[in-house]
């Protein structure tokens, strides 16, 4: 008897893991592909609105009778109200799923494009800004909980490594759109593309995006349907997620990200007063095209995800979440910070086709190290909070997007004030912290885990 409930007791673990793996079968890999597919286009969304603004920033002032600093405060205050909107949308998700978050975000994108393109002053401009970045914002986090839900680990890496890549199109192809509509016809004429695009994902997401939250597992699965309000959503309190930020291990990762991100807008936001202005393009069109060299490629999620099995084979099996965090460091220690620091010094003292192209370079290699670091740190945070993937995607995009917002406000006022090279020059020295956090996160992972349990996942559940 003792035998058998030995027997039985062995089972009972490989008996769960069947059975949670059996979650990731639903789809079949052809559906995976589509859900990939719409999330990453939803994805994309929020950059592309920033994106899209930022070439168009000095006609844009003179259409309102303003000026670029001014102007540029738009940028921040949309990435407040992307903050607030992916807080927002990752807890509804997690209580009513992730479809009716989509269905209810593209329809204010819609309205707050149109908004934005109708505007004719700078209150107006700014209202409007922060409706259609409410409206677009969940889809960063909501798409990385809808990869959570649908690819096992030793998955996750290369299809949030797909979903980031379609994201960071959004810095890279949003400008020169921006840039060719401003030049040939309007800055309003992009504002209105992208609340039709906006309206284009509604319908996809009503009649080909399935629910992807694991059966049984939403908030309104597990509440008593008695207490649920009949004529309106249940209020929940979007801040609570913010929490899961006091463990040291999504503390660290999140605030890497967040230096590393800086660099991208250090050098994308001012781009028309500084390599524009330094290489004579006045042309929002060219002005825009010089964004497309950042784009990155979806090669770090694939790493990462080798790099996760390849140690938890050396170990026997044992996973070690952190290891993933290995395939950020070569983008973090040098591609991020030499890129904007190169950038800052060509600008400065680099005159001419020369300069332009070293700079299109760096460009390019920022864009790749920004890759390098988010899609493996993005599958890290959801590796580790499995069960609450969005709440905990979306808990970091707003604490990193609350320090952004200030930060990009800045950005503008301090080239003026210090110049480029100062301003590149404290971006690459944050860049190379964020590298110091990574290491130690990936150090001295277990021990930090250790400190504050957040709800953190396990292999058995993961």
């Amino acid at each position: 008897m003792a035998q058998n409930i030995g027997n039985d007791s062995e089972a009972t673990p490989l008996l769960i893991k069947i059975k949670h793996e059996e979650v990731y079968l639903r789809f079949k890999p052809a559906q995976k592909r589509v859900i990939l597919a719409i999330v990453s286009i939803t994805g994309l969304l929020p950059l592309f609105v920033s994106g899209t603004f930022v070439p168009s920033i000095p006609q844009i002032a003179k259409d309102l009778n303003s000026n670029g600093i001014v102007v540029s405060w738009a940028v921040s205050l949309s990435i407040l109200a992307s903050s607030l909107g992916s807080l927002l949308g990752a807890t509804y998700s997690a209580f009513y799923g992730r479809k009716p978050v989509y269905l209810v975000g593209t329809p204010l994108l819609f309205i707050g494009s149109m908004g934005v393109a109708s505007a004719q002053t700078i209150p107006q401009l700014m209202v409007w800004r922060i409706i259609q970045a409410l409206g677009a914002s969940p889809g960063l986090a909501v798409g990385s909980g809808v990869i959570g839900d649908i690819y096992k680990l030793e998955e996750r890496g290369q299809a949030m490594g797909i979903f980031f890549a379609a994201v960071l199109l959004g810095p890279a192809l949003a400008p020169l759109a921006g840039g060719v509509a401003a030049h040939y016809f309007s800055w309003r004429i992009m504002q209105m593309w992208l609340g039709l695009c906006g309206l284009l994902v509604f319908f996809v997401a009503l009649f080909i995006f399935p629910e992807t939250y694991h059966p049984g597992e939403r908030g309104v699965d597990k509440a008593d349907p008695t207490s649920l309000p009949t004529w309106r959503p249940i209020l929940i309190n979007p801040l609570k997620p913010l929490w899961i930020m006091r463990s040291p291990n999504l503390l660290a990762v999140t605030t890497a990200g967040m230096f590393t991100l800086l660099t991208d807008y250090v050098l994308l936001v001012p781009i028309a007063y500084t390599i524009g202005a330094k290489y004579n393009i006045t042309n929002e069109a060219l002005i825009g095209a010089c964004f497309l060299p950042c784009v990155g490629a979806p090669l770090a999620g694939t790493i990462s995800d080798k790099v996760v099995i390849y140690y938890r084979k050396s170990r026997g099996g044992v996973w070690y979440p952190e290891d993933r965090l290995r395939a950020t460091l070569i983008g973090a220690l040098i591609f991020i910070p030499l890129s904007v620091l190169g950038s800052g010094l060509l600008t400065e003292y680099v005159p001419g086709r020369v300069g332009l192209v070293l700079n299109l370079i760096c460009l390019f290699f920022n864009g790749l190290g920004v890759d390098f670091v988010l899609s493996p740190s993005a599958a890290y945070v959801v590796d580790l909070m499995h069960s609450r993937s969005a709440e905990a995607s979306a808990a970091g995009n707003g604490f990193r997007s609350i320090a952004m917002a200030l930060a990009v406000a800045g950005i503008l006022p301090m080239i003026d004030t210090y110049g480029v090279v100062v301003t590149n020059t404290v971006a690459a020295i944050l860049a190379w912290i964020g590298f110091i956090l990574l290491w130690g996160t990936i150090r001295y992972g277990d021990r930090l885990r250790a400190v504050v349990d957040v709800g953190f996942s396990t292999a058995d559940n993961n």
